[in-house]
């Protein structure tokens, strides 16, 4: 009897020991993990199909479409509900190798096992006829209707409008918060990297109700729960697309880059790399040839030169020193100096271009001759602390918020410069007379210089170079106007701009420029040559502004190893400007020579 109340004991105690067990279950998943829980079931019953928003299109600053978008099918599968043993089948469907499909399987469930995840983006209708015919033995494949972006004019920019391409783990990992999924587009740099977020939109979603095998079987809550998607803002430039394409082709075979601005806003008119890339290559999944090409070549082709490739500004330079001397009165609009052919310096001589004997020479002329004895002297007479501070003034050895971020200051020496570098005592003027004429510790982009001929153009205001005029949805009609620093007014009188003005005004009419005039407008420019290192050809820049009376468009112009300012940097800056003020080339002899110069220059480059 004694034996039969323990057993009883025992197992009564063994049932409670169980319930309890089991409660204390039933409470943590019911109550503490019921969230936790709750949003798993429900991903197994019911698909969050995502719906794309149509990103945003790009315009030039004449409303002419650059980039939209084309649809395209994008493969997607869902790990919980796939086979693995259909991994051969799958990749032969897609065209991909086995190790492809599980590597994007791997991805996929660590990113998350019932949410579709992308697959292959850009299939065929006949790769997407074929999943389908065999959709039963490939439960959690799926598809969805994607994009890519579609360029429709020549011109590219790829350097300002960027491209977008697939996410990356490490961005995924960064904007998952933002609702971003492994296969998903993002702008990668330029213009799509800055306003990312405006011209993405805001993803929709569609609930579907879900089997256990992933197969859709009805709409969820009659679809009431679903949200629209809402497209991106599109993007209107100060770009112009007839410009942009003009330059492109004429820098065909070069080294370079070339900068136009309107001087009366800062808005820029054509921004121009070479060599340069195909954004529509990011369209489709780069190969590693192509990205090995695009990032390691000695072409370069995604380095930014326009703001990133530093060099000396050569003679270009000496309608700055020309103003600053002006302003410090070292000078005055009608004082002289004499050119004996060079400059002498601690027994060492400072030639001028040539051996070029000017005589005496004053300020405008100085410009129109490109006497380098001139500026030497300039120099020698100003101290080197002071040229940086005008130099900043002008935006020199500084970064500018322009709307894309890849920038590169330059340099500006000063005294500090030289006392770190060559050491304290050590250097002497001998270091800074080549500063006079845009050469030796200097560095300047081309952006820069046609930031500053653009200042020199509307008597010194300084505007913030920028390429977005503004941001419109099209659906609402809601625009925004990007936030821009205001332009600054550089502390020189207008007198000595015009005095500036004037000497470049004779560069192109009887100066080193004549060549190169446009026809029937009146501008002014300068040319310049600056040195290459390892005895390499000179660097070919040139800037100028038009029309003079009423500057609309300025202009900095480089050609790497381009030889002297006026044989290639010249004759691009000048049909450039023609192009934006006439909308056209002119049918005239001397316009057409400088064409087919540029175009035998680029067949002896092949």
């Amino acid at each position: 009897m004694e034996d039969y109340r323990i057993r009883i004991r025992i197992f009564v105690f063994i049932i409670i020991s169980v319930l309890t067990v089991l409660f204390g279950r039933l409470v943590q998943l019911q109550l503490i993990e019921r969230e936790t829980y709750s949003t798993e079931a429900s991903s197994n019953a019911v698909r969050d199909n995502r719906i794309l928003p149509a990103r945003g299109v790009i315009y030039d600053r004449n409303d002419i479409l650059m980039v939209d978008n084309e649809p395209m099918y994008t493969i997607t599968i869902t790990p919980r509900y796939f086979d693995e043993t259909k991994v051969p089948m799958l990749a032969e469907i897609l065209g991909v190798t086995d190790s492809l499909v599980y590597d994007r399987l791997k991805k996929a469930r660590r990113w998350s096992a019932y949410q579709p995840s992308t697959l292959q983006r850009g299939v065929t209708f006949d790769v997407l006829s074929r999943l389908e015919e065999n959709r039963y033995e490939l439960a959690g494949v799926g598809f969805e209707i994607a994009q890519r972006r579609r360029y429709h004019t020549q011109a590219k920019a790829p350097h300002a409008l960027g491209y977008v391409r697939e996410i990356s783990q490490r961005l995924l990992e960064q904007r998952r918060e933002d609702g971003y999924r492994p296969g998903d587009l993002i702008g990668i740099a330029g213009l799509e990297k800055t306003f990312e977020e405006e011209m993405r939109g805001q993803v929709g979603s569609e609930f579907t109700l879900v089997n256990t095998y992933g197969r859709p079987i009805g709409s969820y809550n009659s679809g009431e729960d679903d949200i629209q998607p809402t497209s991106g803002y599109n993007l209107h430039l100060t770009i112009d697309s007839q410009v942009q394409a003009l330059a492109e082709s004429l820098f065909v075979n070069k080294r370079g880059a070339a900068v136009a601005i309107d001087p009366t806003t800062g808005g820029i008119i054509a921004f121009v790399n070479s060599p340069g890339f195909d954004p529509e290559l990011f369209s489709e999944r780069v190969s590693p040839e192509t990205w090995d090409y695009l990032n390691n070549s000695e072409d370069k082709p995604m380095f930014n030169r326009a703001t990133m490739s530093g060099m000396p500004p050569g003679s270009t330079w000496k309608p700055f020193m020309s103003l600053i001397a002006l302003e410090d009165g070292i000078i005055t609009e009608n004082s002289t100096i004499h050119c004996p052919g060079a400059y002498w310096l601690g027994g060492r001589p400072f030639r001028d271009y040539g051996g070029n004997v000017h005589g005496n020479i004053a300020v405008r002329r100085s410009i129109q001759q490109s006497c380098n004895v001139f500026y030497f002297t300039l120099m020698m007479r100003m101290d080197v602390d002071r040229f940086k501070w005008w130099a900043n003034q002008f935006g020199f050895g500084e970064r500018v918020a322009i709307d894309i971020r890849e920038q590169n200051p330059g340099l500006m020496p000063d005294s500090a410069y030289y006392n770190r570098v060559y050491g304290t005592g050590r250097w002497t003027a001998g270091y800074s007379i080549n500063l006079g004429i845009g050469q030796g510790d200097m560095l300047v982009t081309p952006l820069q210089l046609a930031r500053y001929i653009a200042a020199v153009a509307n008597n010194g205001t300084l505007h913030v170079p920028y390429f977005v005029q503004e941001l419109r949805h099209p659906e609402t009609g809601d625009v925004i106007v990007p936030e821009r620093e205001p332009a600054r007014q550089i502390p020189i009188k207008p007198e000595h701009f015009q005095v500036v003005r004037d000497g470049m005004k004779l560069v192109m009419e009887a100066g080193t420029g004549r060549g190169v005039q446009l026809p029937d407008i009146s501008s002014g420019g300068k040319t310049g040559t600056a040195q290459a290192p390892g005895g390499k050809k000179d660097h070919s820049l040139f800037v100028m502004f038009a029309p003079y009376e009423n500057p609309q468009i300025a202009l900095g112009v480089l050609v790497e190893n381009g030889g002297y300012g006026a044989t290639q940097a010249g004759p691009i800056a000048s049909l450039m400007a023609e192009q934006y003020l006439t909308g056209k080339i002119a049918d005239l002899p001397n316009r057409q020579a400088l064409i087919q110069r540029l175009m035998r220059l680029q067949s002896e480059a092949l």
